[in-house]
This record gives C-alpha cells, sequence and structure tokens, in this order.
C-alpha cells in the first residue's frame, strides 16, 4: 500500500463526500477509490469511513485522524515549497482574520497590495468581531486589537493603539470641554452597548496619593449608544456628543480638524496591535512575509494618516 497516497485520498474523499467525486477528480473509477480507502483501515485497524449508497459518514476515529492527516499534507507540501527555488519564493493561500471595523479599514486594503508584492500568493479575509478559533477553524494569523489573553498561541505586537476621548468642534462649541474625566458625567457621551465592550467603562489615568499614575475607569452616561463602533465615530463626527475611539480609527480626523482630542492630560496607556498565530515553529513563509509586511506598514505614521508617530 502507498500510504501517502492513501492518506491523500482520504483526506479528499473526507472533504469531498464521496468516492464518486474523488474518482472522477483524479480520473479512476470508484472501486479504485474503495480499495485504497479499505487498505488504509485495514493497515490501521479501525474503521474510518461509515460508507452507504446515499452517504459516507466519518467515524470518530476518522474525524480525529482527518485533522492529522490534513497537517501532515499541509507540513508535506509547505517543506515542498521551502525547497522549491531555494527556498525563496512566498506561495501558497493565507487565511486571516481581523476584527470588522479594524479589518475593514486597516487589513483589507493592505490585501490588494501584499499580492502585489507575493502574486503566488492567495488571500482569503474573514471580517468577524468575535475571536476566531486559530486551530479549529484553519486559520493562518488573525489580526487582534486590544489586551491579549493568556493563550498558548504566538502573538507579535505590531503597533501601539491609544484610546482617546474626541468630538467635533462643533460639539465643544456648544457645550464646552470637559477638563477632568469626571466631568464627563455632566457631558453627552456616545457609548458602546453593554453587551458589546467596554463594559468597566472608559479607561484614565489620575494621580495617586503618592503622585504615581493609576488607571481609573468611569462610566459615563448619554442619550445614545450602539453595538457597532462605527455607528459611535460617525455620529460624533456629526457633533452629537463625545466617544472614547482609538487612534487608529480618528487619527486622519484628528489631523484634518474633523475631530478634537480632550482629556489628553489623562489617557490611559496604549494597547497593542498584534498579529497573532498557533505556533512559531516551522512557520510558514506565507505567514511570515505577511507579519513582516504589515509591521512594516503599520509602522509608518502616513499609514495611520497621522503627521507624527501614534
Amino acid at each position: 500500500m502507498d500510504k501517502l497516497k492513501a492518506i491523500e485520498t482520504f483526506v479528499a474523499v473526507a472533504q469531498r463526500g464521496s468516492l464518486a467525486a474523488t474518482a472522477r477528480a483524479e480520473g479512476v473509477v470508484p472501486a479504485v477509490i474503495g480499495r485504497r480507502l479499505d487498505a488504509l483501515e485495514e493497515h490501521l485497524g479501525v474503521k474510518l469511513l461509515v460508507r452507504t449508497t446515499r452517504r459516507l459518514t466519518l467515524t470518530p476515529e476518522g474525524s480525529a485522524f482527518l485533522e492529522d492527516c490534513q497537517r501532515l499534507l499541509a507540513d508535506l507540501a509547505q517543506a515542498e515549497a521551502n525547497v522549491s527555488a531555494g527556498g525563496s519564493r512566498v506561495r501558497g493561500h493565507l487565511r486571516v482574520t481581523a476584527p470588522a471595523g479594524f479589518g475593514r479599514r486597516r487589513v483589507a486594503p493592505l490585501v490588494p497590495l501584499f499580492r502585489q508584492q507575493y502574486p503566488e500568493v492567495t488571500v482569503s479575509l474573514n471580517l468577524s468581531d468575535r475571536v476566531v478559533d486559530l486551530v479549529a477553524e484553519g486559520y493562518d494569523c488573525a489580526v487582534r486589537v486590544g489586551d491579549l489573553p493568556d493563550s498558548s498561541l504566538v502573538s507579535v505586537r505590531l503597533a501601539d493603539n491609544r484610546r482617546l476621548v474626541v468630538a467635533a468642534p462643533d460639539y465643544l462649541r456648544r457645550r464646552g470641554t470637559p477638563q477632568t474625566p469626571h466631568d464627563l458625567l455632566q457631558h453627552d457621551c456616545l457609548l458602546l452597548s453593554s453587551e458589546a465592550s467596554q463594559t468597566r467603562g472608559w479607561a484614565f489615568t489620575v494621580p495617586d496619593e503618592a503622585g504615581r499614575r493609576k488607571v481609573i475607569h468611569i462610566r459615563p452616561r448619554g442619550p445614545l449608544d450602539c453595538t457597532d463602533g462605527q455607528v459611535l465615530y460617525e455620529w460624533c463626527l456629526a457633533g452629537l456628543g463625545l466617544a472614547w475611539r482609538s487612534t487608529w480609527e480618528v487619527q486622519a480626523d484628528l489631523d484634518a480638524g474633523r475631530l478634537v482630542a480632550v482629556l489628553d492630560d489623562y489617557a490611559a496607556p496604549p494597547n497593542g496591535i498584534y498579529a497573532v498565530f498557533p505556533t512559531a515553529r516551522h512557520l510558514p513563509r506565507r505567514v511570515r512575509a505577511w507579519i513582516d509586511f504589515l509591521k512594516d506598514h503599520y509602522g509608518r505614521a502616513e499609514f495611520w494618516g497621522a503627521n507624527k508617530s501614534l
């Protein structure tokens, strides 16, 4: 039995859900595919697939074996790519996930530029505000904003991200400028709904009794809230209130004078923008190229629409 061919056949059948479809793709008769599966199951001593005339179903052993086989074949393909052309070519399929708002504005525009530099790489970009399980869902890399929870994943800090209280000049002319964080309680603040985020409130630094800086959280009030940060940003531009937004979102507006930052002396320490990936061991060249590409662009002040570094 050709073990590698049998494994490739098993993976193909599991993915296509049909012996006939796999046979057509290979240009052989279904009986050939069936004999390969029979030989593999006999060699392993377990049943991998339950086959009926209507459908194929993986056994529990088959499901576990499939994950191992997919990983084995991916490693093999990467090994072949690494030695091809002296290991210098970057190619393959890259699966990336990022938060929806940040991804639309700060990841998606870079994908075509990345492919111009690496035309042999194809890219799938998933934009979602849920925390995607990279290993279970087969993603190569995630771009994440904010403090990272402890996990087995590997992360690389790409840039700093500051959170600022901002408002349109028209709002400040009408309502005045808050001088301390506690003044926010007298203002119209635009809030993320409690089920979305920011459950602890807006973060600021203030001096403690010893003169050191400490972080506090204030939960301001306001007539408007929304689960979508993009909506809050648009309301803020329209002069409807104060908002606590990230520099990646508002820096260009600050530079252009469309928004004004207030309470800068109380701004909380920056959090980070990270590339997160399952393991640093045998990191595919396409993933390393993508991370380096992001670091290069995120390290440029002009990328954020800023006149100075973040």
